[in-house]
């Protein structure tokens, strides 16, 4: 499937419950006090007809799909919730590869994002807020994210996988990724001010 031909489809998404399509498609969003994390995005596959992917390469071929959770401030205004993951960092493989021929340059080259409101851990409803595309063909974006992954890089090279930090970088971090806080694991991750970006919010 096209990016485009998902987007249009998406679009028809808005305003509507994704929890309410989770029990249509039967997507499992508690199992006992246990979350699916991931049942937002399962939803959405369902919804396109795709199949759950959670693959280094882009989703799609040419193309990633993504799904990013706003929440409500008092003043009533909606913001990020969270930095969303973007793919995990192989040690070797970013200490040898470039950022044009990097796992984080491919799943970023064509991003459609889902946005959906977030109420509470309860997850007593799920609201799409938009759909939004977005493209690294931004001169100063581009710049920005090589560079941050070109830190990761040199700081693995340099110093160690063991000394990436989640302060790192301006549009894209490295941090931790996995159960508990002793994870070794980690991911790339995009900064709230980043999605604020595409999702084009304000507070």
């Amino acid at each position: 499937m096209e990016r485009q031909e998902a987007f249009k489809l998406l679009q028809k998404l808005k305003g509507k419950d994704l929890k309410k399509l989770a029990e249509d498609y039967e997507v499992t969003v508690f199992k006992g006090n246990k979350k699916n994390k991931g049942w937002a995005g399962h939803v959405i596959e369902h919804y396109l007809g795709l199949p759950i992917n959670s693959a280094q390469s882009p989703n799609f071929g040419s193309w990633e799909l993504k799904t990013i959770s706003l929440k409500r401030l008092r003043n009533g205004n909606l913001t990020i919730k969270e930095t969303m993951a973007i793919t995990m960092i192989d040690p070797y493989n970013v200490k040898n590869t470039p950022f044009e021929e990097s796992h984080l340059l491919a799943k970023m080259k064509k991003i459609l994002m889902l946005s959906r409101i977030w109420e509470s851990n309860e997850e007593p409803s799920s609201i799409v807020y938009g759909v939004h595309t977005f493209d690294i063909g931004n001169k100063q974006i581009y710049a920005q994210i090589k560079e941050d992954y070109e830190l990761v890089r040199k700081t693995i090279q340099e110093k160690g996988f063991e000394a990436l930090s989640g302060r790192m970088g301006v549009y894209i971090q490295p941090r931790t990724k996995g159960a508990g806080h002793g994870s070794i694991s980690r991911a790339f991750y995009a900064r709230v001010p980043f999605l604020k970006k595409i999702i084009l919010l304000d507070d």
